[in-house]
């Protein structure tokens, strides 16, 4: 392959990791929408459209092994297209905890989360990925040591949203019934679950960061 055309292939690859990055902000910023208004209707058009998200990465899956395979990149080449290939797989697994937020929606038969701000966790997860899709599309490291210093206040946010959530269950009045007691639970373990989940959207957008920064400066300093 002549030199123009494999960085038109480098080109196209970032490009398209950004089309699929989009297309999880997208599923993840539905499965949002659907868990604070108890939308049912939208919770499964981010579950059917999971396949979507598993195609695109299949697809550049392929590219980037065709990248390495044919062209045997090095140095900074090589680092951005094994860059990319661990960012779709975190970008992947987005998709997968926006699909889990659906199902959570759905399971909810309509009740509300529990008085935790998941709505504000979810918005600062949600940016986080946006922001560290930017840094990867302009090689930008200090956007990239932003993202992971973001992660820190999403997980503080985390824990009070738990620490809540327990400290009403042990409030409530030891008069309830056992059916009470019952759904009560339900509502607890799905509250927990969602403010898991939203977590571990943070910790893959740190991942995206760490990539970017290693690709851009040789620098592991996020990865561990």
């Amino acid at each position: 392959m002549p030199r123009d055309e494999y960085q038109t292939a480098l080109d196209d690859l970032r490009a398209n990791v950004r089309e699929m990055g989009a297309l999880v902000v997208d599923r993840l910023g539905d499965a949002l929408d659907a868990l604070a208004r108890t939308d049912e209707s939208l919770a499964r058009e981010v579950i059917d459209g999971d396949d979507d998200v598993n195609e695109r990465y299949l697809a550049l899956e392929g590219e980037c092994i065709d990248l390495l395979a044919l062209q045997q990149p090095v140095a900074g080449d090589l680092r951005f297209v094994a860059a990319s290939f661990k960012i779709i797989t975190d970008l992947e697994r987005v998709g997968d905890l926006a699909v889990n937020l659906g199902e959570y929606t759905l399971a909810a038969g309509g009740a509300r989360s529990l008085d935790v701000d998941v709505a504000d966790i979810g918005a600062d997860a949600l940016g986080m990925v946006r922001d560290a899709l930017d840094a990867y599309a302009d090689g930008d490291v200090d956007a990239a040591r932003d993202v992971a210093a973001d992660d820190d206040e999403l997980d503080a946010l985390c824990q009070r949203a738990n620490e809540r959530v327990v400290r009403g269950l042990i409030e409530r009045e030891a008069g309830d019934d056992a059916w009470a007691v019952e759904r009560l639970m339900d509502d607890v373990s799905r509250t927990l679950l969602t403010v898991r989940d939203l977590e571990r959207v943070g910790d893959h957008a740190v991942n995206v960061a760490a990539r970017t920064l290693y690709t851009v400066e040789n620098d592991p300093e996020l990865i561990y």
